[in-house]
């Protein structure tokens, strides 16, 4: 009877461990976004809790050393002041193991900061003075995108083929260390549309798709984006 009575606690201290909701810091700034669809998506997530922080908020956090209450860091920002204390504490998170998820227009972020396109392991490249026109990326709304499965991980388990009406990105610099997730045939996209990354202690998935209220409520989308804060949520 005493082992029955001990068996039945450790299934319910089991259960109330693996019944916890996946803790994120959801960062956003810098660019403009349909705000009441992409937090209804977010509200939606099974197994998900957030706490949003707009920029510069979010990097002073990071800065701070307070993200510990976060199982998983989520940018959707697109920001490029970044000091040199803000930068030690992003490469503090990596050597930390810091889970990191990177949606959407957060490629563009820190133009300036060689590093950041190493944490990722991409890069979208804005026109600027001294960038080679042939070397800068270039985007176009509103374009149906299909993308099939490269590897079929945690993240991408259950999908075959995955459409989206989206916007595209079109030569952008993506490390050859990364391990593709979705590839697109689209002749004005970048071919990988989703990779997961590995840099110091970190795991680092990056999801290109994700404009706008369409891609928000799209039944597909949703479940990539949890399957990828689940998976990068696991010790």
């Amino acid at each position: 009877m005493k082992q029955i009575f001990l068996s039945a606690i450790f299934l319910l201290l089991t259960n109330c461990v693996f019944s916890q909701p996946v803790k994120i810091m959801l960062v956003t700034g810098g660019h403009e976004f349909d705000t009441i669809q992409f937090f209804d998506m977010f509200d939606a997530l099974q197994g998900i809790e957030y706490e949003h922080f707009q920029q510069p908020k979010a990097n002073h956090l990071i800065a701070s050393g307070k993200t510990d209450d976060y199982d998983v860091l989520v940018f959707y920002d697109m920001w490029q002041s970044i000091g040199e204390f803000e930068k030690s504490a992003y490469l503090k998170l990596t050597t930390d193991g810091k889970p990191l998820l990177f949606l959407h227009h957060a490629i563009v972020s820190y133009q300036n900061w060689p590093e950041f396109e190493k944490i990722l392991g991409g890069k979208y490249v804005e026109k600027a003075r001294g960038v080679p026109p042939d070397e800068q990326s270039n985007y176009e709304h509103d374009v149906w995108v299909y993308s099939k499965v490269e590897n079929i991980t945690p993240v991408t388990r259950g999908f075959g083929e995955l459409r989206f009406f989206d916007e595209i990105y079109e030569n952008v610099r993506i490390s050859d260390n990364v391990v593709p997730l979705l590839k697109t045939r689209h002749p004005k996209s970048m071919e990988i549309i989703a990779w997961e990354n590995r840099f110091n202690n970190s795991k680092i998935v990056y999801i290109q798709p994700g404009h706008d209220y369409r891609t928000f409520g799209d039944e597909s989308y949703r479940k990539l984006l949890s399957q990828a804060v689940h998976y990068l949520a696991e010790k």
